[in-house]
């Protein structure tokens, strides 16, 4: 696949985007999940080590393919590392899969109910290294605790900010500010974030788009204007705590967008399960996730 092919494939949405992109702080949790019991490892090395072999085991399963699994978010370790003899990219994109890079360093102590990003002072030698490896696009993370407004505008600020700087590198950006599902202003946080970004894709010049990747609204329809609007390539949804099955059944009741899920995806899997077995388990979560993004439930038109 080519840039062009890539924009088309995501474009038209026709499946789901994976993150397989825990970073150091989720990478034991990760683990645990999968299996492989803390203190298994006894450095760092030897954990990222784990999470790789995941990850190919993942990337490499027969029901991974790009009939239904359109793209994937890689950490950065992955990226650079090696899968089936191959770059994890060029691995990617022999599946039909089109590969996305987590760039984010993490985030700040919380403030005015919102976490931003942390600088990324390496971020386009970063962005040059991926495209160089054929990734198509990036993906970067903040927090929204609280119904906000000064916050939430700084959060959005901050992800167009670095959303331009990929441009710039090449690269597709994928902006994620994620909105905490067990906030109790979930409701009014919500709207603020959509009006907010409304405005800053109204004031994007030239032909440049982004991706957004957000929280499932409550309310159901909520981001219609945003799955509109011409800057935006495409949305994709967080799992964000939700089971698979809550996920699924909240992303089917929303048009336009179509899942971006990790732990949701990966729930099942085991270390100790036979290759049969893991593809079995991998290929049932990628089939409920796949329905849950194209096959939409009707929703009832308000009176």
């Amino acid at each position: 696949m080519n840039t062009a092919e890539m924009t088309a494939n995501i474009a038209a949405g026709n499946g789901f985007i994976a993150a397989l992109d825990q970073s150091g702080g989720s990478t034991p949790k990760a683990l645990t999940g999968y299996g492989i019991a803390d203190g298994s490892w006894s450095n760092d090395e030897e954990m990222y080590a784990l999470i790789h072999d995941m990850r190919s085991r993942i990337i490499t399963a027969p029901s991974f393919t790009g009939d239904k699994v359109i793209g994937a978010i890689l950490f950065e370790r992955t990226m650079d590392g090696m899968v089936a003899g191959k770059p994890a990219p060029a691995a990617l994109i022999e599946r039909g899969v089109v590969p996305f890079i987590k760039i984010d360093k993490g985030l700040e102590a919380e403030a005015n109910g919102v976490q931003l990003m942390k600088p990324m002072p390496e971020l386009d030698a970063l962005l040059a290294r991926s495209k160089a490896l054929g990734v198509f696009g990036t993906k970067e993370r903040s927090v929204i605790n609280l119904a906000n407004q000064e916050g939430i505008a700084a959060i959005v600020a901050q992800q167009f900010d670095i959303g331009r700087q990929v441009i710039a590198g090449g690269l597709m950006p994928i902006l994620e500010p994620e909105l905490n599902i067990k906030s109790p202003e979930r409701a009014e946080a919500e709207v603020i974030l959509r009006d907010e970004l409304l405005k800053a894709l109204d004031a994007m010049t030239g032909d440049d788009k982004v991706m957004l990747k957000l929280s499932i609204p409550e309310k159901a329809g909520l981001f219609d204007s945003l799955v509109d609007h011409p800057r935006v390539l495409l949305v994709v949804a967080l799992s964000g705590g939700y089971s698979r099955g809550e996920a699924c059944a909240e992303l089917a009741k929303n048009r336009g967008i179509i899942a971006s899920f990790s732990r949701a995806l990966l729930s099942d899997l085991r270390h100790q399960m036979t290759d049969a077995e893991f593809d079995a388990s991998l290929s049932a979560a990628i089939d409920e996730i796949y329905t849950a993004s194209v096959h939409k439930v009707a929703q009832p038109v308000a009176a």
